[in-house]
């Protein structure tokens, strides 16, 4: 081989750096559409019933604004520490699909409402701010069903009751720089759109939506190789998986040698990959224009603050609240603040105890129970907080928990206590007479049954007197599953302990 071939072999592979942007779409919870009274009640209606001329599109109509989809941006912009601007206006987005019933999108590009905000986003115990280009208004599409019998030609129907619903999108800088980072930040600007009370944001129903885009760039270069957009991801899991794939693959290109092309591309879930969809349009493209038919609007200093009064207490904020009050970890306060239902319902269960000093004692026990056998259930059943505490509310899980501590039941048959509250709605005290799993803390009663244990496992015994503590929690096994779970767990190996010593 030669020196050549020998040096190219030996050649390190070029590092790259991944870089993110995300465009995520919200739809508002606003009663009527963006510029039309149509209801926005649309998801299990018949198709194209929630339409009137201006959502079709008809000649001579005229939109008016919606004020609260503009109060629920302005919020939103606020919450993402964006400044607001003074003068808003709409704008004509031009192309020509199917699902824009007329031909173009009004939308806002030049004068959003909020700009220059930001996010904090947490990996691995790293906290990095993230950059918010934008937060601004438009409207959303129609929806197209495509259509494929068999042995014959596919065709596509049209549904316009979602045309015209009020979308939000916030446009960040491209600051991310893994798909986990991108998974972090989508988790949390949902959370607060959720605090907010301005979205479902449910990924699934297609009210909150991710575009990313996506580009890599040699180690130390401030220059990018072209960016790919990525479209049809439906959870935060997709988001993430499209992004590890389009950056492997843009990685192979670029060692290879090939030629990246600014385009977008579609996720295709069921074979891991992304796909080439289209060349991607620059905003040259799109022939923005003033919307002529809609006024600028000028938002005042004095609205602004209106606005900002009205905001509720945010997730990092109640997190850090959490961890003060009543001394929960990092980890847990996140994990319950992550959902305001799930942060209501633990508060709403802090509220029993009569006095601080139990509220604190209480609080990990609390957040290890909503954290635990709620969430799994939470998951088990595809159920929302709301509907989990009609099952088993505050102050039943609280009344529970009293039961653990005051030794009427074993932490073992609690968790099957819990499932049976979820199933049927009733007390802890009630399933746990019902069912008689009592905890067993008589001390005459459980001698018997150590005795027998103790008789019945020889090797185990002499194992124990030999050094192995091992031994001492497999006995103690035995004595829990003759008596069903119910022994008290403390004064079983307290009476093992004594009567192997007594031998």
């Amino acid at each position: 081989m030669s020196a050549i071939g020998i040096i190219a072999i030996l050649k390190p592979a070029m590092e790259y750096e991944t870089i993110i942007g995300l465009e995520v779409h919200a739809q508002l919870l606003t009663k009527s559409k963006m510029f039309c009274r149509c209801s926005t009640a649309y998801a299990s209606a018949p198709p194209n019933t929630h339409v009137c001329p201006v959502c079709l599109g008809m000649p001579g109509v005229l939109p008016t604004i919606n004020q609260q989809a503009v109060e629920f941006t302005a919020m939103t912009a606020l919450a993402l520490n964006c400044t607001i601007s003074d003068y808003t206006k709409f704008d004509r987005k031009n192309y020509p699909y199917p699902d824009l019933m007329k031909g173009y999108q009004i939308s806002q590009y030049d004068a959003p409402i909020g700009h220059d905000g930001w996010l904090n986003v947490e990996v691995d115990g790293n906290s990095r701010k993230i950059g918010v280009t934008r937060v601004h208004l438009e409207e959303d599409v129609a929806k197209l069903l495509h259509r494929t019998p068999k042995n014959e030609e596919s065709y596509s129907l049209v549904d316009v009751n979602r045309s015209g619903v009020p979308l939000m999108e916030v446009v960040g800088e491209p600051d991310l720089r893994s798909p986990e980072e991108a998974r972090q930040y989508l988790i949390k600007l949902r959370t607060i759109l959720q605090y907010l009370g301005v979205s479902t944001g449910n990924m699934e129903e297609g009210s909150f939506r991710c575009d990313a885009n996506i580009s890599i760039r040699p180690m130390g270069s401030a220059d990018t190789l072209a960016k790919a957009e990525i479209k049809n991801m439906n959870s935060f899991k997709a988001v993430y998986l499209a992004l590890e794939h389009e950056a492997k693959r843009q990685r192979q290109r670029a060692d290879e040698g090939k030629k990246l092309t600014q385009e977008t591309r579609g996720w295709v879930e069921a074979k891991g990959i992304t796909v080439s969809q289209r060349s991607k349009e620059y905003a040259h493209d799109y022939r923005y224009f003033p919307e002529p038919d809609l006024p600028p609007l000028v938002l005042s200093r004095e609205w602004v603050e209106e606005i900002r009064a009205k905001l509720p207490e945010l997730p990092e904020a109640r997190r850090d609240r959490l961890m003060a009050e009543y001394g929960l970890s990092l980890y847990d306060a996140n994990l319950i603040t992550g959902s305001k239902l799930m942060a209501n319902y633990f508060e709403a269960c802090m509220k029993l105890p009569p006095h601080d000093d139990l509220r604190l004692k209480h609080a990990k026990p609390i957040a290890n129970w909503i954290i635990g056998e709620f969430t799994r259930l939470l998951n088990a059943t595809n159920t929302d907080v709301s509907f989990m505490g009609q099952k088993v509310s505050p102050d039943q899980l609280y009344s529970l928990i009293r039961l653990i501590e005051s030794g009427a039941v074993s932490n073992l048959n609690a968790k099957s206590v819990f499932q049976e509250m979820f199933n049927t709605a009733k007390t802890a005290k009630e399933i746990i007479d019902e069912q008689g799993l009592a905890q067993i803390s008589d001390t005459r009663q459980l001698e018997e049954t150590v005795l027998n244990v103790i008789n019945s496992n020889a090797q185990a015994v002499a194992d124990y007197r030999a050094g192995k503590q091992q031994s001492l929690k497999f006995l103690m096994g035995q004595v829990m599953r003759a008596t069903g779970g119910r022994a008290n767990p403390g004064l079983v190996i307290k009476l093992l302990e004594k009567k192997l010593e007594e031998g």
